[in-house]
């Protein structure tokens, strides 16, 4: 009886409610206004990994690092060695070494003329950087040191590049495509609200629900972003899913309250009746939705981690605001509602609505339609069996990029690629313990024979297949620091790639002891790991708890078990569909995007979780109605019907309107960002379309009443701790509970009430005129 009460409570106190409201709005602005200068922009690292502890020591032993800076310089004529170009390229590593930011420099004309930093054509050379630090401190520096160095002289062109640019570069332009995803979404959405809803009024509703829950979330991020570092990304997550849930949740409520009037319900009548049947679904969702997005928290990175946060914040909130706030407007509103209405969606009687006609049909040949269906998902999913997770790099931005266009150069014009050197870390050097002993010498010419190695810079100087071309130099001094040693393993392959990953797992193969082997290639690696290897457990916990929820408000097992193996058939079938455009390459020319052989390793998990927890969200709205209506008839077949047609315009109008949000993320130039909405709306749009209108029925009238089923031990577990109503709503307004609810008003307070529940005669259900229907039962049937 809570969510009943709840909506009496509601209804008698609106106004309270609704100026509480308001006030929260300018308050909460005020709060969580500021809440992005109090996130970060890191969190991709993991901390307990192998490549971290390099880093590490790289910095403590040392005092050095692989460079994160790159400067690509062009010599308008002749070539770098010629001595106007040269004083300029050593004024440029000068000047960028008394940068405080950068902790050290060096160059082609500062390295002895060092052949690795030239360009095959003679006409670019390189100077190379370090800013020490955390991703937000690289990104700060990139920030005041890319503009600084973007720059064309009398003598030379100058290029920035490196991996602390690259996220600079991402980072704006993903501020820059977002905000013209809502330009484009918001007009669109607003159009689509107003025909789903036919009314000026109603439309309004969802984007003040949207609004309330992201103001919100904003101010419960800012209080955890005091106690912990919560990344900036989180806050894309908050816009799209609180405006996204806030429709759903919408749609549902205000759905429901239209139905209620239209039976003839007065308006507080039809808060409490919307709140006991849709208020308590929306509830559940709610739960259900945020448990799928606590599994994030599994993942030790703190990307996914804010993920989680901002996720299960947005969900409560967009939740509570919907079964709290928006009551009470309808209750304000009342029949004014529908002012400013374009058109008055007329009510069909259910058995000759749309989608009871299709849940007819499907139900007729449910084994050719469920066969058929299933093989395309399954066709559509057989991509995703050859997934590569990689790590973005410049190739994410646009092609008229500075830090794309200078890496397109770096990899055309020059045979190594600097910046992704491996760095393989001796925090002890072995047998005579000098860093430039024999014992050094032969690991670095057994590390320069490796596939895909170029060169091996160490404390002997520069090795090339195996032998030493080149001896101690003034380079070589910041590889040794007795006891200990590193080698710089330069390769000639991107370091994002299965060909870096597989010379990492070369190196580590060799069995140096207590190697420590860093770098960017060595990072995607332990990446990988890391997530791959608590993978297994987050879906558990996903699957487990959802099953549960869902066992808890049907009180079966074939249901929730059901729901459980389209989801992830509706979400392999997506992911494979986004292997074969985004990591193959197909439509690429259409999208705008290149493809490089892989897809982000942050991606396709952060996806999973979100697409779930929206997957289960219309699962919930389905199978609510679809129960309310077998408790009462216990009819199996025409529950499903009557269910799909009154919840189907609900679940496509809210899917179409969330899918059209996400589309508009197509028209990111960073290829990320595509590849999430376009990602997620398909993942939608198969769900409410696919699965939920055809599979769902199909599958339901193959089982028939074996959906309703479990063993006794746990119906009396769900009949004591179910998430359900302890009548089913019809029951509650039959004139016989009226009679009874009255008299026990009337009756002394002396006497002691005697709970049992009243024997309904047919007399009590029956209609005018009509032949009485056996007495309904009080619990679900099974």
């Amino acid at each position: 009886m809570l969510m009943r009460r709840l909506g009496q409570f509601v209804t008698r106190h609106r106004k309270v409610v609704l100026i509480a409201a308001v006030a929260i709005i300018p308050i909460g602005g005020l709060i969580g206004s500021r809440v992005a200068d109090h996130l970060g922009s890191g969190g991709f690292a993991v901390p307990d990994a192998e490549s971290f502890r390099a880093e590490e020591s790289l910095h403590e032993l040392f005092g050095t690092g692989p460079p994160n800076l790159v400067l690509l310089v062009t010599a308008k004529q002749g070539n770098v060695d010629e001595g106007l170009v040269r004083e300029r390229g050593l004024a440029l590593t000068n000047e960028l070494s008394k940068e405080p930011e950068v902790a050290e420099a060096l160059s082609y004309w500062s390295g002895g003329n060092a052949p690795p930093l030239r360009g095959k054509d003679g006409r670019q050379a390189l100077v190379l950087g370090r800013v020490p630090g955390d991703e937000d401190t690289l990104r700060e520096a990139a920030e005041r040191l890319g503009p600084k160095y973007t720059l064309s002289t009398a003598e030379v062109d100058v290029g920035i590049g490196g991996i602390g640019e690259i996220f600079r570069e991402a980072s704006e332009q993903s501020e820059k495509d977002l905000q013209m995803a809502e330009i484009i979404s918001l007009p669109i959405t607003m159009l689509l609200l107003v025909l789903v809803f036919g009314s000026a009024v109603a439309a309004g509703l969802p984007l003040g629900v949207g609004i309330l829950s992201i103001i919100l979330t904003f101010v419960v991020l800012r209080a955890i972003a005091a106690v912990t570092d919560v990344s900036i990304f989180a806050l894309n997550l908050t816009t799209g899913m609180g405006l996204g849930l806030a429709i759903d949740y919408s749609l549902f409520i205000v759905s429901r309250f239209r139905e209620e009037m239209a039976h003839g319900y007065d308006t507080d009548r039809a808060i409490t009746r919307t709140m006991y049947t849709a208020g308590r679904t929306v509830a559940f969702s709610a739960v259900t939705v945020a448990i799928a997005l606590i599994a994030l928290l599994f993942f030790p990175m703190g990307f996914f981690r804010s993920f989680a946060y901002a996720g299960v914040a947005v969900v409560i909130m967009a939740g509570l605001v919907s079964i709290i706030v928006l009551p009470a407007a309808l209750a304000a509103l009342g029949p004014r509602l529908e002012r400013w209405s374009l058109f008055k969606h007329k009510e069909k009687p259910v058995e000759e609505g749309f989608w009871f006609r299709r849940a007819k049909w499907v139900m007729r040949y449910p084994i050719p339609v469920a066969t058929g269906v299933t093989l395309v998902l399954v066709a559509l999913a057989i991509p995703f069996l050859h997934l590569e997770l990689g790590q973005p790099d410049d190739r994410v931005l646009p092609l008229e990029a500075g830090p794309r266009r200078v890496h397109d150069e770096l990899r055309r014009n020059f045979a190594s690629n600097e910046a992704g050197a491996l760095a393989v870390i001796l925090p002890t050097v072995p047998g005579s313990g000098d860093p430039r002993g024999p014992e050094v010498h032969a690991i670095a010419k057994r590390l320069s024979t490796l596939r895909n190695v170029v060169r091996v810079d160490a404390a002997g100087g520069f090795y090339v297949s195996g032998q030493r071309l080149l001896g101690p130099n003034p380079l070589s001094a910041r590889f040794a620091k007795e006891p200990a040693t590193w080698f710089s393993v330069v390769p000639s392959i991107e370091p994002f790639s299965v060909e870096g990953e597989r010379l990492v797992k070369d190196v580590r193969d060799l069995d140096l002891e207590g190697a420590q082997v860093g770098g960017l290639a060595a990072v995607l690696v332990d990446t990988k790991d890391a997530i791959l290897s608590r993978l297994p457990v987050a879906i558990a916990f996903m699957a487990l708890a959802t099953f549960v929820l869902l066992f808890l408000m049907v009180g079966s097992l074939l249901v929730p078990l059901k729901a459980l193996l389209l989801n992830v058939l509706s979400l392999t079938a997506t992911f494979g569909s986004l292997v074969w455009v985004f990591q193959d390459g197909h439509l690429s020319s259409i999208l705008g995007f290149t493809a490089t052989g892989s897809i982000a390793v942050f991606l396709p998990i952060s996806m999973f979780c979100i697409a779930f927890g929206l997957s289960m969200d219309y699962e919930v709205f389905l199978l609510a109605r679809i129960k309310e209506h077998y408790d009462l008839h216990g009819n199996n077949e025409d529950a499903v019907a009557h269910g799909l047609q009154l919840s189907g315009r609900i679940v496509t109008a809210a899917a179409v309107l969330l899918a059209v949000v996400f589309f508009a993320f197509a028209t990111a130039k960073v290829s990320l960002v595509k590849t999430f909405g376009v990602g997620l709306a398909l993942a939608i749009l198969v769900d409410a379309f696919v699965i939920r209108a055809t599979l769902v029925p199909a599958l339901m009238r193959i089982a028939g009443r074996a959906n309703w089923w479990s063993p006794r031990a746990l119906r009396r577990v769900h009949l004591r701790f179910g998430i359900w109503e302890p009548e089913p709503i019809d029951l509650l307004d039959s004139p016989e509970i009226t009679r009874l609810k009255a008299a026990a008003s009337r009756a002394p307070k002396s006497k002691p009430r005697v709970k049992t529940k009243p024997k309904l005669t047919p007399k009590a259900n029956a209609k005018p005129k009509a032949k009485a229907k056996p007495k309904a039962k009080a619990r679900p049937r099974r």
